[in-house]
């Protein structure tokens, strides 16, 4: 399809980021020019997600401004709310095609049987959840590996089980070649990713088999692990991290430093149990850095439970805190709870966590002042380059350097703001 122009735009999770930037690349592959979501396109694909209000509300805007953009052009609707929300967008005419996740592999072959002009059920094309070809023209600088989808979980809040399905594992040989392949391509990190990652159990390999075995490829790259839940592995996990290609930093999930409210959420973990690992990580590692999200508001979250959320996020120090406001699920446990909390509530919770987010962050950049980090740069632009460090501390440079190249640099001071970075010395 030689000259069509597809425009991307992706909402919530890594997941779905690399889900994105996969069908970008085969997209690309195939002919396609791929465009900016604000360009005129032939096809617009959104990639939905609606694991909160604000999610659902953002999926439904860039949808509609989607639909305003051209008569002419093909909408295409993917991700978590088109299985969340199939019958409201299955009625919605502006939506050319619903691709559920089950499908959201074939979506290339799917567009292409409607533009040839074939009557089309996306729901009859092929389930592979890991179909997804290389990542190698999307919009990250880092490559995302795709190891597992779906969760049996079932907090009592959350919609992901009902939308991705039941957990699921990949099978190591393709993981292990699609790392290679990433690194033929030229890519020096490489992110793993997934729904319950810790919950990777296929072949009698489990997640610290797979952590191990990557590291062990060959290469001149470093391996990050994206957000995974703080329970399901050991102290042979964190004695991984001393090798040097894995980075000293986790997203771990911590959702309520309160016990009451963690098992009201169904969380398989207590904020003890929490603690000790991370006292565990930070003893073993100095430096290294924990990230993690925090739910406020849930049903029946008193002001005590609340402080003591802000109290263990504190004594933790995290250095970014992903804050969500809790939103009602349809079909879900917590749906149904007394005592839900008012909205006014739950925004001054919030911001009360930021706050908190932003002071732990301002601390841990002090601490980290004088120490070296090796970056790997990302963009530049008149003279400045800006990457991450091995971290996950972001990082700008006064000087031009090459995208994906890594970068020894010596951190040096904070640009303080509403996402404050440190600046690095090369010299």
């Amino acid at each position: 399809m030689k000259d069509k122009k597809v425009a991307f735009k992706t909402l919530g999770c890594r997941l779905n980021q690399f889900e994105t930037d996969a069908l970008a690349s085969e997209f690309s592959r195939n002919g396609y020019d791929i465009v900016g979501f604000n360009e005129k396109a032939d096809i617009y694909v959104v990639n939905t997600c609606t694991v909160t209000n604000q999610g659902d509300h953002k999926s439904r805007n860039t949808i509609r401004q989607a639909a305003r953009k051209s008569d002419d052009s093909m909408l295409v609707v993917t991700g978590c709310m088109a299985d969340h929300f199939a019958n409201k967008l299955e009625a919605d005419e502006k939506i050319d095609l619903l691709v559920k996740n089950d499908q959201k592999s074939s979506l290339i072959n799917i567009v292409e049987a409607q533009l040839n002009g074939e009557i089309v059920d996306p729901a009859g094309y092929k389930k592979d959840k890991f179909g997804f070809g290389i990542a190698d023209k999307g919009f990250h600088t880092r490559a995302m590996i795709k190891i597992q989808d779906g969760c049996d979980n079932y907090c009592s809040y959350c919609i992901v089980p009902r939308v991705r399905g039941r957990a699921i594992s990949r099978p190591y040989s393709d993981i292990e070649t699609n790392i290679k392949q990433v690194l033929d391509a030229g890519f020096k990190e490489i992110v793993l990713t997934g729904v319950n990652i810790g919950r990777f159990d296929i072949d009698n390999m489990n997640f610290e088999d797979l952590v191990e075995n990557i590291l062990e490829i060959p290469g001149d790259f470093r391996l990050r692990i994206s957000s995974m839940e703080p329970d399901g592995f050991g102290d042979r996990f964190l004695e991984l991290f001393a090798h040097p290609k894995l980075t000293p930093h986790l997203h771990l999930c911590l959702q309520s430093g309160s016990d009451r409210i963690l098992k009201e959420m169904k969380r398989m973990y207590t904020a003890r149990e929490f603690l000790d690992t991370s006292d565990k990580l930070l003893k073993m590692y100095p430096d290294f850095n924990l990230t993690t999200d925090i739910i406020v508001g849930f049903p029946g979250e008193s002001e005590q439970d609340f402080q003591d959320s802000c109290k263990l996020s504190r004594e933790i120090g995290f250095s970014h805190i992903h804050t969500f406001k809790y939103s009602v699920r349809d079909k879900t446990k917590a749906a149904i709870m007394k005592e839900q909390v008012p909205e006014k509530v739950k925004t001054g919770r919030s911001e009360i966590i930021r706050e908190i987010s932003h002071n732990n962050r301002i601390a841990y950049f002090e601490k980290m002042i004088g120490k070296q980090q090796l970056v790997l740069s990302e963009k530049a632009k008149k003279g400045i380059s800006a990457g991450y460090g091995e971290n996950y501390i972001p990082v700008k440079l006064d000087k031009d350097y090459p995208p994906n190249s890594f970068i020894k640099t010596t951190l040096q001071g904070i640009s303080d703001g509403p996402e404050p970075i440190m600046s690095g010395s090369t010299d």
